[in-house]
C-alpha cells in the first residue's frame, strides 16, 4: 500500500489549480476517461477529486459542472483528503506550490506539476524529499507544452551522452518575433497583439525577458547532464531589445530572429547553458518554427540528431502532458518504477561562464551622426582583436539629416568576455548615446 491507496479501481485527483490547463485536465478526463482507462490495461479509472482555488464563488460560476463541494481554498485539505491519490500542482509561483509539493511527497502520494520555475529554483530539493519517501514528481507539461520531451530525455536517451540540446522554448516570444517579422510591427505592438489573443499574460516578463525559457532549460541541462545548476550561473537576455531595424537586417543577410536556448556539454564536462535572442540561418530547421509552437533539437551521440516539434503551451496540449503524467503516476501507485527527477550522478559540474562562450555577433550602437564614429569604434574593436565582418548604418527615409542613427557592425567570432571588454571601453566614447545591443550570430550545425 502507498500513500493509503488501496487496490481499487479508482484513483482520485487532487487539482491544485483550476485556470487554463487545470479546467482543461478536467475537460480531458471528462471526454476521454474511457478511453484512458481502457488504455492503462489495468482498467484504472482517474477522478477529479478535490479541486484548490483562491475564490470558491469565483470557481463556481464560471464551471458550472463541476460539483460544488469539491472546492476548497486550503491546499491543507486537498493534501490531507483520503480520496486524493495524486497531486496535480498548477498553481504557479515557487512558495505555496512548494509547500504543496512538499507536503504532497510526505504524504506518500505522487505529484504532477507544470512549474517550470518552482522546479528549476527548488526542484533540488523537492527531488531530495521526492528520493526520501519514494515517491515520484512528474513534469511533463513543465518544458515545452504537449511535446514529450521530458520523457524522451529521461527514458529514451538513457543510452546516450547527450551533447547539445537548441530550441525555441517559449511559444509567446516566438509569436512576437514572428510578427515582428511577417508585419512589421514594434516590439510594442506584437506584444499587445499577443496579450488580446491570449499568447501572452497581462504580465508577460518571464516570457519576452527570457527566464520561461531559461527555467525549462534548467530542467533539460540537469536532467541530461545530473548535477543541480544555479540559475545565477546562467547567461540570459529576453527579446524587449529587439527593433524592426535589427529584424529587417537579420532578414536581408538571410536570418530569422529567434528566441534560442542553447545547452551544450564541452569535452571536458563543462556545461554551456544560455538563453538569448540570436540570428539564425533561415536554412536551419528552427528558422521554420512559427507562431506559439516550441520545437527542440537533441543531439545524441548514440541517436544522432532528433527533432522534437509541437504547441508549446495553450489549454489542451499542456493538459495532454499532465493527463500523461497523471497516467504514469497511476502506474506508480501499482508497481513502483523508483524515484523519478533529477538524478544526481555527478556530485558536481561546472556551467562553462558566459564570458569563455564564443559566437560571431551582430552589434547595435546608438551613435551620434559626425564623421569618425567608425574609425572609432573599428580601432577599439582592433585593440581587442576582434575581426569585423561588416558595417551598416542604415538612412531613415522619412529623416534623413537626423543626428542619431543606429550604426549596426558584424563582429567575427570571439569569447564574449573579450567582446565585453570591447563594448565597454566602446560605451565610454562621446559619440555612443546608450548601451549597445548585442545579437549572437548562431552556427548551430
Amino acid at each position: 500500500m502507498l500513500g493509503g491507496v488501496k487496490s481499487c479501481s479508482s484513483l482520485g485527483i487532487g487539482l491544485a489549480g483550476f485556470g487554463t490547463v487545470g479546467s482543461g485536465v478536467w475537460n480531458v478526463l471528462e471526454r476521454n476517461g474511457e478511453l484512458i482507462t481502457g488504455r492503462t490495461g489495468g482498467g484504472v479509472r482517474l477522478h477529479i477529486a478535490k479541486i484548490l482555488v483562491r475564490n470558491t464563488a469565483k470557481a463556481r460560476a464560471t464551471t458550472g459542472e463541476v460539483p460544488a463541494e469539491m472546492f476548497t481554498t486550503d491546499w491543507r485539505k486537498l493534501v490531507e483528503d483520503p480520496a486524493v491519490d495524486i497531486v496535480v500542482e498548477l498553481i504557479g509561483g515557487t512558495t505555496d506550490a512548494f509547500e504543496i509539493v512538499a507536503a504532497a511527497l510526505r504524504a506518500k502520494k505522487p505529484v504532477v506539476t507544470g512549474n517550470k520555475a518552482l522546479l528549476a529554483e527548488r526542484g533540488i530539493e523537492l527531488f531530495a524529499l521526492s528520493k526520501e519517501n519514494d515517491t515520484p514528481i512528474h513534469f511533463e507539461a513543465a518544458v515545452a507544452g504537449g511535446i514529450p520531451i521530458i520523457r524522451t530525455v529521461q527514458d529514451s536517451f538513457i543510452g546516450n551522452r547527450i551533447l547539445s540540446f537548441s530550441g525555441i522554448i517559449n511559444g509567446t516570444s516566438n509569436y512576437i518575433l514572428g510578427r515582428m517579422t511577417d508585419a512589421g510591427l514594434t516590439f510594442e505592438a506584437a506584444l499587445a497583439e499577443a496579450q488580446a489573443l491570449g499568447y501572452a499574460e497581462a504580465d508577460p516578463a518571464l516570457d519576452v525577458n527570457g527566464w520561461d525559457a531559461a527555467h525549462k532549460a534548467i530542467l533539460l541541462a540537469t536532467l541530461a547532464y545530473g548535477f543541480p545548476i544555479d540559475p545565477a550561473a546562467i547567461h540570459v537576455s529576453g527579446i524587449e531589445q529587439v527593433r524592426p531595424n535589427d529584424i529587417h537586417f537579420a532578414t536581408s543577410l538571410g536570418y530569422v530572429v529567434k528566441l534560442l536556448a542553447f545547452i551544450r556539454e564541452h569535452p571536458n564536462g563543462e556545461v554551456e547553458l544560455r538563453v538569448q535572442p540570436s540570428f539564425l540561418a533561415k536554412s536551419h530547421i528552427l528558422a521554420s518554427v512559427h507562431g506559439v509552437f516550441n520545437a527542440v533539437a537533441v543531439h545524441g551521440d548514440t541517436a544522432g540528431e532528433s527533432l522534437f516539434y509541437g504547441r508549446g503551451a495553450g489549454q489542451d496540449p499542456t493538459a495532454s502532458s499532465v493527463v500523461a503524467d497523471l497516467v504514469e503516476a497511476a502506474r506508480s501507485l501499482r508497481q513502483t518504477n523508483g524515484h523519478r527527477g533529477f538524478l544526481p550522478y555527478r556530485e558536481k559540474g561546472r556551467i562553462l561562464p558566459v564570458a569563455e562562450t564564443s559566437t560571431a555577433y551582430y552589434v547595435r550602437f546608438d551613435v551620434t551622426d559626425r564623421p569618425g564614429v567608425i574609425a572609432e569604434i573599428s580601432g577599439i574593436l582592433a585593440k581587442h582583436r576582434i575581426g569585423i565582418s561588416g558595417t551598416h548604418s542604415p538612412v531613415n527615409p522619412s529623416n534623413p539629416d537626423a543626428e542619431f542613427v543606429d550604426m549596426v557592425f558584424l563582429l567575427h567570432t570571439c569569447p564574449f568576455g573579450k567582446l565585453q571588454e570591447a563594448l565597454a571601453e566602446i560605451e565610454a566614447l562621446d559619440c555612443i548615446n546608450s548601451a549597445p545591443v548585442v545579437f549572437r550570430i548562431e552556427s548551430l550545425g
